[in-house]
């Protein structure tokens, strides 16, 4: 009787996707959340087994990174690498500065912009895109909404 038990147990509650996960503070400020808000965002996108960092910067870093790696000699608010598709391995770099303004100019709450940027970059990572075409643009988004919602975050795109 045991071995049934724990394997009702099993089929109740879902076996969780492997995540390593680092969190850098590449600058200082006390809207930044802590790692534990972090990888809540993080799992909640999580489709895949992923091994991701994600460093928050500041307006130079994030700049030279755009810059060097994309050629847009301006700071953006998120950055995805995607190294390996299978397990997922990347990095998301959120500057911060912009990620401030953003918020300040579209009337959001700070933490709700964060959670918006890490959801999205995670999905890049496992291969959402959005600037190919419409079609996939519109997945993307209805994922992103989806996830945001759980956390009882409105519709970004509004």
């Amino acid at each position: 009787m045991p071995a049934k038990r724990a394997w009702a147990v099993a089929k109740v509650m879902p076996k969780k996707i492997e995540l390593a996960l680092a969190v850098q503070y590449g600058c200082k400020d006390a809207r930044l959340p802590l790692r534990p808000q972090v990888r809540r965002w993080v799992r909640a996108a999580q489709e895949l087994p992923a091994q991701v960092t994600i460093r928050f910067v500041d307006a130079d870093e994030g700049q030279a990174l755009n810059r060097d790696y994309r050629g847009k000699d301006y700071a953006t608010n998120v950055l995805s690498f995607i190294y390996e598709s299978a397990p997922v391995v990347g990095d998301l770099v959120i500057c911060l500065p912009v990620v401030l303004h953003e918020a300040k100019e579209q009337g959001k709450p700070v933490k709700t912009h964060l959670a918006h940027l890490i959801v999205h970059g995670m999905l890049h990572l496992q291969a959402y895109e959005h600037e190919t075409n419409k079609l996939d643009a519109a997945r993307m988004e209805a994922k992103e909404r989806e996830i945001l919602a759980r956390f009882g975050i409105p519709d970004p795109y509004l």
